[in-house]
């Protein structure tokens, strides 16, 4: 089966009073990109919250956030206090030697460069914010890799219908086909014999014959017709099957092969339109053409 790129999925838990909520979202994306925002308390696991991602994901924007509610001061910042009491002997120091009385404003000293510093969590407290973090992550991507499955039924779905509709069409092309070349031959017989009726004389038959056998070649369309009836059918079957094709992991890199079959089947059609001399075959190929128009739109929100 194949899978939505779109989807959402969240978890949440608390540990030792303090309350951690990852959030994962998914949008369409022709490769794999990741955007993580992570508080400084848990910066240290991006490579392994990444690690985990790829596991699970193979194509399309990712967006991870992580929040920390009611966690302890120390938790989130640090202060340098060998610094802001550097600050403080210098301020004091210059006051004494201009004679300035001043005051000072410690909250404005704290917005100063490398003053307060991102925490970082002793070997314990790391720990556990890293088996929970990658815990919540984990079931994040469960639950949106929940709604890119459900999606991805109703995306297959869908397909399977416009692929019904090209094999329908395409009946037609084949059938009207059979019987061009019949009604070219009678047309052009009806024309030799109008124009050679006043003349009195008799029609080459060996000239009709070549002009057919002529007309035959430059339309024929069979082999384009075997061609796209072979690409809706590999189509049909990635669809079922995933990447099986491919030998990976079911779905994985499926977008990109229906995305590549879509081209050929719009290549087919074109060359069918450009050979077939006759106006219901060209109709019905403009019919077929938006069909697959309509095909890869789908596509491209396929993993």
């Amino acid at each position: 089966m194949i899978y939505s790129m779109t989807g959402y999925g969240s978890a949440d838990a608390s540990l030792d009073g303090v309350s951690y909520i990852v959030e994962v979202k998914t949008v369409n994306n022709r490769y794999y990109k990741t955007k993580l925002q992570l508080p400084n308390a848990v910066a240290f696991l991006e490579d392994d919250i990444e690690s985990l991602l790829r596991r699970h994901i193979s194509r399309g924007m990712i967006n991870l956030v992580v929040y920390i509610k009611n966690a302890p001061a120390g938790l989130l910042f640090d202060i340098d206090e060998g610094m802001l009491s550097q600050l403080l002997v210098r301020v004091d120091e210059i006051g004494r030697k201009t004679k300035t009385k001043y005051t000072i404003d410690v909250g404005n000293l704290l917005n100063l460069p490398d003053v307060i510093l991102p925490a970082s969590p002793d070997a314990e407290t790391a720990g556990k914010i890293k088996a929970i973090i990658l815990e919540l992550t984990g079931k994040a991507i469960e639950s949106l890799k929940n709604m890119r499955k459900a999606e991805g039924i109703a995306l297959e779905e869908d397909l399977a219908r416009h692929c019904d509709k090209l094999k329908e069409s395409l009946a037609l092309i084949s059938g009207r086909s059979e019987t061009v070349l019949k009604d070219y031959a009678g047309r052009l017989q009806k024309r030799a014999n109008e124009l050679l009726a006043r003349s009195e004389l008799k029609i080459d038959e060996q000239t009709v014959a070549r002009e057919v056998a002529v007309f035959a070649e430059k339309s024929d369309i069979s082999e384009e017709i075997d061609r796209l009836d072979s690409h809706i059918q590999q189509f049909t079957e990635t669809c079922k099957g995933g990447s099986k094709h491919a030998g990976q992991n079911a779905a994985e890199q499926a977008g990109k092969r229906l995305d590549f079959i879509c081209q050929e089947m719009l290549r087919e059609a074109n060359t069918i339109g450009s050979k077939a001399a006759d106006s219901q075959i060209i109709h019905t190929v403009v019919d077929i053409k938006c069909l697959i128009d309509r095909i890869k739109e789908q596509v491209q929100n396929i993993e």
